[in-house]
């Protein structure tokens, strides 16, 4: 059988019993949705990459040990375990990231296809940056889950596991950072059509 058909508690009871390759495949499956996490919040490629790695080696060394227990999602055991390391540089660093474009992937290069005029760049660039600008103005919890559900598309179940709250608080940080993000448009008069 092949090793990309195995579940994820397969692949890791064949990892434990001595199965490298088995580990290949699971982090080959769940790289890009984990990093894609990480990327989000620290937006640093370099550093994401960093925190990306010792996430693994945790998972890894957990692997190993014989700590690990099946208490749900393969993937949301590691983005939690991603979110706590990212969570503890944030501490470390006692202060929270500026936004910085990397210049890689813009989502407005995906709207308006792979030659937009100078105006559409001009456009674009500009509601880019105050819709960045808007989400900073957010507390921190309403920005995270903001950032989650409507830039990773993560679920609002998976969502609550990786922050430790309640489904009912993550939909509640949601809807008030909605709402704020309404009164904050409104109160500075941005245009964002």
């Amino acid at each position: 059988m092949k090793k990309i058909a195995l579940s994820d508690n397969e692949l890791i009871e064949l990892y434990v019993n001595g199965d490298e390759s088995a580990l290949k495949t699971l982090i080959q499956r769940h790289e890009k949705k984990v990093f894609s996490y990480i990327l989000l919040s620290v937006k640093n490629r370099e550093l994401a990459e960093d925190i990306f790695q010792d996430t693994f080696i945790k998972v890894i060394n957990t692997l190993r040990s014989g700590n690990y227990h099946e208490e749900g999602k393969f993937v949301q055991w590691v983005m939690r375990i991603a979110n706590n390391l990212k969570i503890d540089y944030f501490r470390k660093m006692q202060r929270m990231p500026a936004f910085e474009t990397n210049g890689e992937f813009d989502i407005f290069d995906v709207i308006y296809g792979s030659d937009p005029s100078v105006e559409q760049k001009m456009i674009t660039e500009q509601i880019y940056a105050e819709i960045s600008a808007l989400v900073k103005l957010l507390p921190d919890e309403q920005r995270e889950v903001l950032e989650m559900r409507i830039y990773q598309d993560i679920s609002f179940k998976d969502i609550a596991e990786m922050t430790n709250v309640s489904i009912n608080t993550a939909l509640g940080r949601m809807r008030y950072a909605l709402i704020n993000l309404r009164k904050i448009i409104k109160e500075k008069n941005v245009i964002v059509c």
